[in-house]
């Protein structure tokens, strides 16, 4: 069989609820959207650590992690991800996400390698065509 006949896997993606936010109903959405968009979504279910979403990322073989977080502790759970992520030599893999989290903070939080983030209200169309763009141009397969 040719190259061109192996038809590529779905995008894989994480969904994840950090910490203590126990407000799932958008990250539930989320993944229903994705999912509707061809790609197969593993939720983690509320309240996990930094440290089980990255095991799980890795397990699973994702190309994206999408973590949802209204807490305010944005701060701290993008940056341990990516300190972990970082640790595991996971670099082709998205770190994405949405919640409440002001602009001042999204850009420091893409400074150090945290994709785009969106607010809420954001369209899944936008969130779709993120994360399919994204892994085209860095994970071709």
């Amino acid at each position: 069989m040719s190259r061109a006949q192996i038809k590529p896997r779905p995008i894989r993606v994480l969904v994840a609820k950090v910490g203590l936010d126990g407000h799932d109903r958008g990250a539930k959405f989320i993944a229903s959207a994705l999912r509707d968009a061809g790609m197969e979504v593993i939720y983690t279910g509320l309240r996990q650590t930094p440290e089980m979403v990255v095991n799980s990322a890795l397990q699973e073989d994702v190309d994206a992690i999408g973590v949802s977080i209204l807490s305010g502790a944005h701060m701290t759970v993008f940056p341990k991800i990516m300190k972990l992520i970082k640790e595991k030599e996971m670099n082709d893999v998205l770190v994405t996400g949405g919640g409440i989290i002001p602009d001042k903070d999204m850009n420091i939080l893409n400074e150090i390698g945290v994709g785009k983030l969106f607010p809420p209200g954001a369209h899944t169309n936008d969130i779709v065509s993120y994360i399919k763009d994204w892994v085209k141009q860095n994970r071709p397969f």
